[in-house]
């Protein structure tokens, strides 16, 4: 149990220095818009670390997740400086669409709301 509470630490402190990563070292006219890191989640092993990020905009997806696919390595090496861990994960980006799909789905939610109010009269 002790070595999940650890991992989900791991997992947190690597959520917050990659996200200032990309903010403040990563000068690639793709990365920007609206974008947040959802969710980072480290191995067991600490080999891995996939980190989870929405993007807003759907014009911009692409060419962001391209561009933090190459910038993976460096984000890997300021990793390492920022955190103090024997061996640094390899980063994993991969687009999360949940908040997107959420939102789509409180939409249609509302809509079948103001449906269903025209109908009760």
């Amino acid at each position: 149990m002790a070595s999940f509470d650890r991992i989900d630490r791991i997992s947190q402190e690597a959520q917050k220095a990659i996200d200032a990563i990309i903010r403040d070292e990563l000068n690639d006219p793709r990365i920007g818009g609206t974008w947040s890191i959802v969710r980072c989640e480290v191995t067991r092993d600490l080999r891995y670390c996939k980190v989870r990020i929405s993007i807003l905009e759907s014009d911009r997806r692409k060419g962001m997740m391209e561009a933090l696919t190459r910038a993976a390595g460096f984000v890997r090496r300021e990793l390492g400086r920022r955190i103090d861990l024997r061996y640094v994960p390899e980063i994993l980006f991969e687009l999360d669409t949940n908040i997107e799909y959420a939102a789509k789905i409180n939409q249609i939610l509302k809509e079948q709301e103001g449906h269903g109010d025209a109908g009760d009269n």
